[in-house]
């Protein structure tokens, strides 16, 4: 079970720009907040981006003014738009979303299995 399937990633320059997507699989009644995590090999995991349903936005410091986070609710998706990109964004990239499977179910986190970006020349 895969609740979260991410595309996009890849090897990038210095300077260079990335846009990553996030779509909720199956049959999902609500989608609540949404977002970025990233991680690196010996570093925690670190908050890049959340969203809330109704387009409230929050970033890590690390990349405020380089990274925009945004959402199709119509399509169950969330994205990063990542630019200016940087050596030390290296990661693997996890979307999270919090959501509703049915109208009866609580509430759950759901996550997706993570994107290589590589930011080298």
């Amino acid at each position: 079970q895969v609740p979260l399937v991410e595309s996009g990633g890849g090897l990038v320059q210095p300077g260079g720009s990335l846009r990553l997507s996030c779509a909720a699989s199956g049959s999902i009644f609500r989608i609540y907040g949404m977002g970025w995590y990233r991680q690196a090999p010996g570093k925690q995991r670190e908050l890049v981006a959340t969203i809330t349903s109704t387009g409230y936005t929050t970033y890590g410091d690390s990349v405020k003014g380089r990274f925009t986070i945004s959402r199709d609710n119509a399509k169950n998706t969330v994205y990063l738009q990542m630019s200016s990109l940087k050596p030390e964004d290296t990661a693997v990239y996890y979307c999270n979303a919090d959501y509703q499977r049915r109208q009866t179910d609580p509430r759950g986190a759901g996550w997706g299995q993570g994107a290589q970006v590589t930011v080298s020349s």
